[in-house]
């Protein structure tokens, strides 16, 4: 529903005192009985001075007139000038409006039009449903066989099944049971359709094309038509990333997914607290993301972003030695929520967090390279990290191996 928002009045900026008007202020205000009986008597006018100023303090209406014996000022003359009467013709097209019960002035000046007529009114308009972009163009380099992602066994558990078998807890039990499940091949087969994303720019004295092959969604369990997407920690994530062949990304990786997606969602925050760790949350969360997906005519294998955080890898991570690096949960206008932070342990996970994965096999102006060997080197490493290439602790990590 548009909720009409009053934008208010145009302020209206106080004219400057003038320097006489400062002056009597300031006397005003240092003003005591005793000294206003020590003030001269005011002299008597001139003739000429009062014949020159009664002109312009001629009344312009009764409740204008001068008092009887009274001298028309000078001063009040000068510092407040009568307007002038209103040109013909203007009536017309600025009619005075009458007030019930007030007799029309004798003299009618002209107006401002009332406020309340340059009023404009704006709608609040809800967040537009997710939709899908226009497809990708282009033949698609990142084959299935880039991933080494075992087959799932037809007796593999739906992802509801694995789930409930996990209880209500957190931690490294949950997360080991769950890489588990993922490296016996228990998840999603639209998880094996890769999908590329591209990085052009300046290395080596010329213009280059970097392809990397990710998964179309985070990290799920179970079958493409029961799964659940799973959170996990740093430690554990990687494990299933090496079984797979496979890295996390780096935050510069993150924000190119998002921008060449063909369907963005919107980030779903739910209430914070010690829950967020909970299976529970999990399951809900889940819940709200294919609830957006399915509103927007998603499909399984489609590249999706911003429905989760990510586990990427960074340099700052060989400074917070067991801790985890976090980025991302884009909104619509294409900044995240999550700076790139290594606040929580290695071992944490929440709801918000998701596990996507970048193969090692890379494409570099069409030809396959080690994308590990491209985040090592001086050259190529810009296009992909934004704090340049990857040192040695962070290879390890990124390597595993």
């Amino acid at each position: 529903m548009s909720v009409p928002v009053m934008l208010g009045r145009p302020p209206v900026e106080a004219l400057p005192r003038p320097e006489i008007g400062v002056e009597l202020v300031q006397v005003a205000r240092n003003m005591t009985p005793a000294r206003a009986l020590e003030l001269p008597t005011p002299a008597i006018r001139p003739e000429a001075i009062v014949a020159r100023a009664a002109p312009l303090s001629a009344p312009q209406s009764p409740a204008d007139a001068v008092p009887d014996g009274a001298t028309p000022s000078v001063l009040l003359a000068a510092v407040s000038p009568r307007p002038a009467l209103r040109p013909e013709g203007l009536a017309e097209r600025f009619p005075v409006r009458a007030t019930p019960g007030r007799a029309e002035p004798a003299v009618q000046v002209a107006r401002a039009a009332d406020p309340e007529d340059e009023i404009t009114l704006a709608r609040y308009e809800e967040p537009a449903a997710p939709r899908l972009l226009r497809p990708r163009s282009g033949a698609n380099p990142c084959s299935p066989r880039l991933a080494e992602i075992p087959r799932r066994r037809g007796s593999a558990p739906g992802g509801a099944a694995v789930m409930a078998s996990l209880g209500n807890g957190s931690g490294t039990g949950r997360d080991n049971a769950i890489a588990d499940q993922a490296l016996a091949g228990n998840v999603p087969d639209f998880l094996r359709d890769l999908q590329p994303v591209s990085f052009t720019g300046i290395a080596g004295g010329r213009q280059t094309e970097i392809t990397i092959c990710v998964t179309p969604d985070y990290l799920a369990i179970g079958s493409d038509e029961d799964h659940v997407r799973v959170p996990l920690g740093l430690p554990a994530a990687l494990r299933v990333a090496d079984g797979f062949d496979m890295m996390l990304p780096t935050t510069r990786m993150v924000d190119a997914i998002y921008a060449q997606a063909d369907l963005r969602l919107s980030p779903s925050p739910m209430t914070p607290g010690p829950q967020m760790s909970s299976t529970d949350y999990f399951l809900r969360h889940d819940a709200t993301v294919d609830g957006q997906f399915a509103r927007a005519g998603g499909r399984g294998g489609i590249l999706v972003a911003g429905h989760k955080k990510d586990l990427v890898i960074a340099n700052r991570l060989s400074r917070a030695p067991g801790r985890v690096a976090i980025y991302g949960w884009h909104r619509s206008n294409g900044n995240p929520i999550q700076p790139l932070s290594t606040v929580h342990g290695e071992y944490y996970a929440d709801y918000s967090h998701g596990i996507r994965l970048v193969s090692r096999t890379a494409y570099i102006d069409g030809r396959a390279i080690d994308l590990r060997s491209l985040l090592t080197d001086g050259q190529y490493a810009s296009l992909l990290n934004s704090d340049g290439p990857l040192n040695s602790a962070t290879v390890r990590l990124a390597a595993l191996q």
